[in-house]
């Protein structure tokens, strides 16, 4: 018996994939979420499009590059310091945990 193949054979026919139309595979679609009264936009980024060291509002811990997460902001009357990366457990989590900080003084905010 042969092993299993992964992959389709042929390949003259290319499925359409919605992630890789908007901005390749880097970056998820955009959704909207309501919570909290309120319209928040959210978006996943791949392991390869974190390249920098985030803080996850959900938990309190970091979030290192290489991670895959999301990133959610209010849609309307927000800026760009009011983006939030997320563990996607944490936002998922979100109604059920309540915003304990248990960062020390001198901890950095990141």
């Amino acid at each position: 018996m042969s092993p299993r193949r992964n992959r389709p054979r042929g390949g003259a026919e290319k499925r359409s994939d919605p992630t890789r139309a908007e901005g390749g595979d880097r970056y998820g679609l955009e959704t909207t979420v309501s919570w909290r009264g309120e319209e928040w936009a959210v978006r996943t980024i791949g392991g390869g499009a974190a390249t920098k060291h985030y803080r996850c509002p959900g938990c309190d811990q970091e979030i290192p590059p290489g991670v895959p997460h999301l990133v959610a902001w209010p849609q309307y009357g927000a800026g760009v310091d009011d983006r939030r990366h997320w563990h996607t457990s944490c936002w998922n989590a979100r109604d059920r945990r309540g915003a304990r900080l248990q960062r020390s003084r001198n901890a950095p905010r990141y």
